[in-house]
């Protein structure tokens, strides 16, 4: 049985690393604050821009071609992974690795490449996989400005556009739901979905636009643009999702270091209370034999 001495040193460490918990716990909870806000703000203009240009899109192909919307084979993927550059978020990164991981044993026939966004996606990758580009320190600070995202965004561009054998792009990231909930997402970025046309059976018509400016001018100005907003979108969904989860984790780190602190409290009485009696006994035992 441990002295009370080993005792009393192990409760005020688990203290110390209870109060560490917590302060992470409020910060995340801070950072979390303003991510979501970010997120609700951002999802809108997002979502119907995809919707917009989609439609768009179908409409033109006939007229206007654009590389990012020439559907290729089907042979060679690249897929941009987010993770978090820092780890004590719980399962967060690992379930992102392995969403990765099951595409990439889906689709072991293909040769697949990754672009790792976060320093936990590149780590563990790094001698897994091929990974041709990588994008470090941008969650960490809890925050992402556009013009990071267009840093990502034009180099994934550039990718598809002067390298015609990449087929397509796939974006893998975590959709933040809510605190205790993300939803990891695997979506295909590139070539850009187009909606399907309308037909003679009942479907839906689709809005019919008038164009103030040529088709093909409108879609080589918005087509990249549709692919910036949506890297941009992933990164704050992403950073929503980890605080959310570091700031579980650590309330859940902080209740199990209270209940290891009364646990190793009780041990602590129990030895003292044996001590004592030990002592009492010896002073007895002494007494009765003199």
């Amino acid at each position: 049985m441990a002295n009370l001495l080993d005792i009393r040193r192990r409760i005020k460490s688990v203290k110390n690393t209870q109060q560490i918990t917590k302060a992470m716990k409020m910060v995340s909870a801070s950072k979390l604050r303003r991510a979501q806000e970010r997120v609700i703000n951002a999802r809108p203009f997002a979502n119907k821009m995809n919707e917009v240009l989609s439609d768009l899109a179908s409409r033109t192909t006939e007229d206007f071609q654009h590389p990012l919307l020439d559907a290729r084979g089907d042979e060679r993927y690249l897929v941009v992974l987010v993770t978090a550059d820092k780890g004590l978020c719980g399962a967060f990164n690992a379930n992102l690795i392995k969403a990765a991981q099951s595409f990439m044993k889906e689709h072991a026939a293909k040769q697949v490449e990754l672009i790792a966004v976060g320093r936990k996606g590149r780590d563990f990758f790094r001698r897994r996989a091929t990974v041709t580009g990588e994008f470090i320190g941008l969650t960490g600070k809890g925050r992402v400005d556009y013009g990071e995202a267009l840093e990502i965004a034009h180099d994934i561009i550039r990718r598809f556009t002067e390298d015609e054998t990449i087929d397509k792009v796939f974006l893998v990231f975590a959709e933040f739901k809510t605190v205790l909930t993300q939803r990891i997402v695997v979506e295909q970025l590139l070539p850009i979905a187009q909606s399907p046309a309308a037909d003679d059976e009942g479907a839906t018509e689709s809005i019919d636009y008038i164009y103030e400016q040529p088709p093909a001018e409108i879609m080589t100005r918005l087509l990249p643009r549709l692919i910036e907003t949506q890297i941009f979108r992933a990164l704050l969904e992403s950073i929503a999702s980890e605080q959310g989860a570091r700031m579980t984790a650590m309330d859940a780190a902080s209740k199990n270091a209270g209940e290891l602190i009364s646990t190793l409290t009780l041990n602590m009485n129990r030895v003292r209370q044996a001590a004592i009696t030990r002592e009492i006994i010896e002073i007895v035992s002494g007494a009765a034999a003199l």
